[in-house]
Order: C-alpha cells, then sequence, then structure tokens
C-alpha cells in the first residue's frame, strides 16, 4: 500500500492547474494510496467542463500520430489538452510501456500539454483501470479536451464507448474490407470514423466501403433503436418534437504527420458534441458514465477486501484439504461478515 497523503491540499492544487500535483494525483489514484478516492471525491465538482474524445482502432493505425496532430489543432485555438495514452504492461514491471509517450514526446514540453501513459495491467476493454479516475483528474485541472487513446488490441475495446463523449475509429486501408472490420466489433463504438494514412492505395475503396455498411444499418435499424458508441449512430430518439435526428457517422480521410485531414477531423468532432448536446444525449450519456464509475469503485474496494482475506486465510485454509470450491464458500462467508462489521 503506497503511502497516505493529504487530498485536500494536493486537490486544491490540481484545481489551481499545477501540473506536478495533477502527476502525483495520478499516480496515487493508479497506485491506489490510501485517501485516493477522498481526492477524486474532493475533485468530484469541478468535472464535466472537459470534452472527452476517444481515440481507438487496430494496432499500427497511426493512433498516437493522429491524437499528436489533432492536439497540435487545438492548441492554435489555445485550448489546453490532457492525453491519456494507455501502453500494454510491461511483463517485468507492471508499467507502462512507454511507446506512446516516446512518439509524442515533442508535445510533452508544449505549455498547455498534459500527457500520461498508464499501463493496461490486463485490462481487455482497451483502458487502464483509473484511465477514467485519470480523465477525470484533467478535466478538474482545467484542460479543455481530454483525449483518451487506447491500447489498440482489436475487438476488445468497448470501454471506451462509455468513457468519452465522441469515439472516433481509426483505420488505414490495410484494415481490409469494411465487413470485417464490422466483426471485429470496432465499428459498434465509434461516433465517426478516420482512415488514417489515407495517402496509401485503398484508401477511397475503405471509405466506400464503409459507407456503405453504415448506410445499411441506418437503414435497417428499428424505430427508437441504438447502436454505435456514445453518439448511438442509429439512435432515432430525436428532439423535443420527435423528429428523427439520429447521428449519421461522417468518414475522414487523413495524413498524420503532415496535418492532412485533421482540421475535417476536429470539425466532424465538434459536430457530434453539438450534436449530443442538442438532443440531450450527452447529459444521459454522460450520467451513464458516473453510474459505470461508481459500478468500478464498488467492486474494486470489495476486490481489496477479498484480496485481504486471501491473503490472511488462504494458505491455512488450502492446509485443511478441503476443495477449492468448500474453501471459497468459506472465505466468502469470511467477507460477507467483513461487510457486516462495516
Amino acid at each position: 500500500m503506497s503511502p497516505a497523503f493529504d487530498p485536500g491540499g494536493l486537490a486544491d492544487r490540481i484545481a489551481g492547474g499545477e501540473p506536478l500535483a495533477l502527476a502525483r494525483g495520478i499516480s496515487h489514484v493508479e497506485n491506489e494510496s490510501d485517501g485516493f478516492e477522498a481526492l477524486l471525491d474532493r475533485l468530484d465538482g469541478r468535472t464535466g467542463r472537459a470534452r472527452r474524445i476517444g481515440i481507438t482502432g487496430p494496432p499500427g493505425a497511426g493512433k498516437s500520430t493522429l491524437t499528436a496532430a489533432l492536439t497540435r489543432h487545438y492548441l492554435e485555438q489555445s485550448l489546453k489538452v490532457g492525453i491519456v495514452a494507455v501502453d500494454p504492461t510491461s511483463p517485468f514491471t507492471g508499467g507502462a510501456l512507454l511507446g506512446d509517450r516516446i512518439r509524442m514526446g515533442e508535445l510533452s514540453t508544449e505549455p498547455g500539454v498534459f500527457i500520461r501513459s498508464m499501463a493496461s495491467r490486463g485490462s481487455l476493454g482497451g483502458l487502464a483501470t483509473a484511465t477514467r479516475e485519470a480523465a477525470d483528474l484533467m478535466d478538474a485541472a482545467g484542460y479543455d479536451r481530454v483525449i483518451l487513446e487506447t491500447l489498440g488490441v482489436g475487438q476488445a475495446e468497448l470501454d471506451i464507448a462509455i468513457s468519452a463523449d465522441t469515439t472516433a475509429v481509426v483505420l488505414v486501408p490495410e484494415s481490409g474490407d469494411g465487413v470485417q472490420a464490422m466483426k471485429a466489433g470496432l465499428m459498434e463504438v465509434a461516433d465517426l470514423f478516420v482512415i488514417n494514412k489515407s495517402d496509401r492505395p485503398g484508401a477511397d475503396r475503405l471509405e466506400k466501403e464503409i459507407a456503405v455498411i453504415m448506410s445499411i444499418r441506418f437503414a435497417n435499424r428499428p424505430a427508437g433503436g441504438s447502436g454505435g458508441g456514445a453518439g448511438g449512430s442509429g439512435d432515432g430518439a430525436g428532439g423535443p418534437d420527435g423528429a428523427d435526428e439520429a447521428w449519421r457517422m461522417p468518414i475522414t480521410q487523413t495524413v498524420a504527420p503532415e496535418a492532412r485531414g485533421v482540421e475535417e477531423f476536429a470539425a466532424h468532432l465538434d459536430r457530434h458534441f453539438d450534436w449530443l448536446r442538442s438532443t440531450g444525449k450527452l447529459e444521459a450519456h454522460r450520467r451513464a458514465a458516473r453510474l459505470r464509475r461508481a459500478h468500478d469503485a464498488l467492486l474494486r474496494r470489495s476486490q481489496r477486501d477479498a484480496q485481504r482475506i486471501w491473503r490472511r486465510a488462504a494458505p491455512e485454509t488450502l492446509d485443511s484439504g478441503a476443495s477449492p470450491y468448500a474453501i471459497a464458500r468459506r472465505l466468502y462467508e469470511e467477507f460477507r461478515e467483513t461487510l457486516r462489521g462495516t
């Protein structure tokens, strides 16, 4: 267990926009230091101001380069940008392999940019366990945009749909045909698509395939149905007059190292956020995200208590010769007693 710290004092410094305090706060959250939940609790009222953008897609799609180009675009608009880059976990140290930080290294010295690499630590959803809470801290610290760049493991990148206001799925011409991308599940979380490295052959063909698939999905969606990411690409629940205001997902071609298409990409992100806000979906989505965080916090607390009981009782219980299922029942009863005692 990490040493205790002063949550109140650190919260004030984070709210004041101190990068060092923000870095320490995220470390306490990642390490689950004594008092880290009190820190998050104190800053909760300052969240909800930043727009959260998810960047996901298969490995090799150029997500980090695109994130860097989008960040530079926001800096030109005098916006502050926080980036959480989820990296694979080192098999030796359990820490992040800092590939994303290396690729975005030039940005790390820019005023108004805060970059944090986080280890996935076995998370199958493409996001580290503490990613949402790190985004909360960046939000509370006054960053205007928080970009969540996921691990890029393919089919398991679904957590981002509820963690971000807008989710962009990044593909490349070599990703294969649109049907295969659809099967991978990434298209299910998309609010918009980016075909990066579009100077390579096949970009136009991939765009047409994605457009055809999405047209079929939109035409066949049930009335009032939903699909897609935060915006629900097929959501037919319109505004107050009941009109169909479903979000039709745009496709942008980019060449990230040259910033080609990045301005158009940013404009689509703005359009989607405005659509969410005008239809009332932004409030509903963020409420669902808060419920998810409360659920995760409950599970994490339960897991910590269960681990303490396991470490204390498991060796002795195993020596009793009981079956694994009998051991589990006994420890579960002890866990329940612990809960009653609190």
